[in-house]
């Protein structure tokens, strides 16, 4: 027996006859020792005997009180949590999210792992939490991006951020425009200085291609334009200003690219770049009417069988996002075909009603729409907001 295993038995035999003194001195053991499945199972043992239950759950014992199962319960997430924080801090990195995911910590987590130095052992651990389990998928987005590239975190983003909440897609499409601007900025900057003299500090990229046709001849192009189009079409769930003007300037670069390189979207962005441009714009303050105008024209001529409710629901969001949520609710009452389920709807129409302060329109639909459970919701709403 080594001297060190020697010693814990000394002390833990110190303890006889005072239980409570026991398990604690085993609970300071495993934490000095940093042995973090050990210490849960010593922790369950304190948290049983704290609770007056045998320290080893027997075969005979099926069912305690519900107090006491609560209890217990809480006992067990509270231990889960200093297990989990040690083996994230250890780098045990899924072993770590399984005993914290319980506690529902996701900051904790994420500051433990942040501290966390990123290697070729344990990437694939950290982007598995970070970004799959959406502990922080910027930061894992950011790991995707700079130990994989550019197309393979386009890829992640459409096979797996898409999905996500508001809040994770932004993140992430903040994360990707950031590099692809800057990226293609420095590639059209050394390509200025190579051929006249560098371009001002005060230029930026819309401002370098729109003067410098040159940099198009013969179907010229500077970076992957599928990484392009998929930046811009990412970047339309950001709301940041600077985003949304870096979002605009590449939508400026994009419509000088050749005809053949300029792929089309979908609708209402059939007419990719131009189309983007004129909805940028409209975040930024550019020319808003006519371009909304364009919107407002492809949400009327909506057939569901072909385009589905994409170009209505982007006419929408653009209204609201510019502070016209009273347009914006009657809109989506107005052109929302007869084929989408009302219970579809109604979350929108109630936080756009609460934007607007006006819920008539909404509790008028649902009626209309026989539909009691959003009635309701709405009508709780409205009183609410009162």
């Amino acid at each position: 027996m080594s001297t060190q295993a020697s010693d814990v038995f000394e002390r833990l035999g110190e303890s006889s006859g005072d239980q409570a003194a026991l398990l604690e001195a085993l609970v300071q053991h495993y934490r000095v020792e940093r042995k973090p499945l050990e210490l849960f199972e010593a922790l369950k043992m304190q948290l049983r005997h704290r609770l007056g239950l045998p320290v080893i759950q027997g075969e005979a014992e099926t069912t305690t009180p519900e107090e006491l199962d609560r209890q217990m319960e809480m006992g067990l997430v509270q231990a889960c949590g200093e297990v989990g924080t040690m083996l994230l801090q250890d780098g045990r990195i899924r072993d770590g999210w399984m005993y914290l995911r319980p506690t529902g910590d996701i900051a904790q987590a994420a500051r433990c792992i942040e501290k966390l130095p990123v290697t070729d052992d344990n990437a694939d651990e950290i982007v598995e939490v970070l970004l799959h389990e959406g502990v922080d998928v910027g930061r894992g987005f950011q790991i995707v991006l700079e130990r994989q590239g550019t197309c393979n975190s386009i890829t992640t983003f459409d096979q797996t951020i898409i999905g996500m909440p508001k809040a994770a897609r932004q993140a992430a499409a903040g994360i990707l425009l950031d590099h692809v601007y800057e990226e293609l900025v420095a590639i059209i900057r050394a390509e200025i200085a190579h051929r006249e003299a560098p371009a001002g500090e005060d230029e930026n990229l819309a401002t370098m291609v729109e003067s410098r046709s040159w940099l198009f001849e013969g179907g010229a192009y500077h970076m992957d334009t599928s990484h392009l189009s998929s930046t811009v079409r990412f970047a339309r769930v950001l709301t940041d200003p600077k985003h949304l003007q870096r979002a605009w300037e590449l939508t400026q670069y994009g419509r000088r690219l050749s005809h053949t390189l300029q792929y089309p979207g979908d609708e209402p962005f059939v007419d990719f770049y131009p189309a983007n441009a004129s909805f940028f714009g409209i975040l930024l303050g550019k020319s808003v009417d006519s371009s909304l105008a364009i919107f407002q024209r492809k949400a009327r001529a909506l057939d569901v069988t072909e385009q589905g409710t994409e170009p209505l629901e982007v006419y929408v969001d653009l209204l609201d996002r510019i502070g016209r949520p009273a347009e914006a609710l009657r809109v989506a009452i107005e052109l929302v075909p007869d084929e989408v389920p009302s219970a579809r709807l109604t979350p929108l129409l109630i936080d756009l009603a609460s934007k607007a302060k006006d819920f008539q329109p909404v509790l008028d639909y649902c009626q209309s729409k026989s539909d009691p459970l959003g009635f309701v919701a709405a009508k709780v709403m409205a009183e609410k907001n009162c």
